[in-house]
């Protein structure tokens, strides 16, 4: 987990107005997070709208995204789904380099009880010839993974090093930090949450925000690591508003907004996600302007 410490990015995927996908957009993006301070990328994680994107086009995708980085940070592949046997079999045969962690989401819409996400991610793990980060996020999923079973699963698989939490409950990942294996490592997964986790003994984030803001994210993340709270405050204050407004018409139609208004690609997103509102776009550029 050397690799996968501090500040990660949950890329969006770009798309022209065609809705095809837009590559000179998606280069533009990843060299944007690069050089203002991202510590790794997240390629094709839930942010990337992965389940309207076909096989071929995540393929590409992932391959398009490690030739471009050509080894400059480390790459995390998101590959997750509700078909267990069927997920096995993608991440066994994923051979696509220069990634050096899977981060897959826990089974959604099928609400498995708690030995049914123990199993699910057990089958997962025995398939993966990659470190695996959990990924706990019930708004979207329906069900949460209990620390109870995290807990469980560092224990039992070594290739399991992390969990990605979106859980909202700050007791329940005190609970993981406390009681799993001292080199498994919990990473923020809400950017509301990043400051209260790293205070309690998380490494990072995995950021939806930093998409758009990827300087503030970086420096949010370094101080709250280096124990200067303060200045993780301001940021983490400063960020609140916009952060909030990303999720108000669902993920990542916020975001794309913001990046559209700095001059990052287009707002385009596919069905069943639609563009934002006008209202909420009159909000997010007001929030921007005041941010600066």
């Amino acid at each position: 987990m050397r690799e996968i410490v501090g500040a990660g990015v949950a890329l969006i995927t770009p798309f022209n107005e065609d809705q095809s996908i837009d590559f000179d957009s998606l280069a533009n993006l990843i060299d944007y997070q690069i050089e203002n301070g991202m510590d790794y990328l997240v390629s094709l994680g839930t942010t990337g709208e992965t389940a309207t994107l076909s096989d071929k086009e995540k393929k590409e995708i992932w391959h398009f995204t490690s030739e471009h980085v050509a080894g400059r940070v480390p790459l995390v592949a998101g590959i997750g789904g509700n078909n267990t046997m069927a997920l096995a079999k993608q991440i066994a045969d994923f051979s696509v380099p220069g990634y050096q962690a899977v981060l897959s989401v826990s089974p959604y819409y099928n609400k498995p009880t708690q030995k049914g996400i123990y199993e699910h991610y057990k089958a997962i793990a025995q398939a993966s010839s990659l470190p695996l980060i959990l990924y706990n996020v019930p708004g979207r999923t329906g069900s949460n993974v209990a620390p109870e079973t995290t807990i469980q699963l560092a224990r039992d698989f070594s290739n399991i090093v992390a969990t990605k939490e979106a859980c909202g409950d700050i007791v329940q990942i005190s609970k993981i930090l406390r009681d799993a294996p001292e080199d498994f490592a919990v990473i923020s997964g809400d950017d509301s949450f990043t400051l209260p986790i790293l205070a309690s003994g998380g490494i990072g984030v995995i950021s939806v925000i930093a998409n758009a803001y990827p300087k503030k994210v970086s420096d949010l993340v370094k101080y709250g690591l280096g124990n200067n709270i303060s200045n993780a405050q301001e940021i983490h204050q400063q960020l609140l508003a916009l952060i909030d407004l990303c999720f108000i018409e669902s993920n990542p139609c916020g975001v794309k907004a913001m990046l559209k208004t700095l001059g990052q690609g287009t707002d385009q997103v596919r069905l069943p996600l639609v563009k934002i509102s006008d209202s909420t776009r009159q909000k997010i550029e007001k929030a921007m302007k005041e941010l600066g």
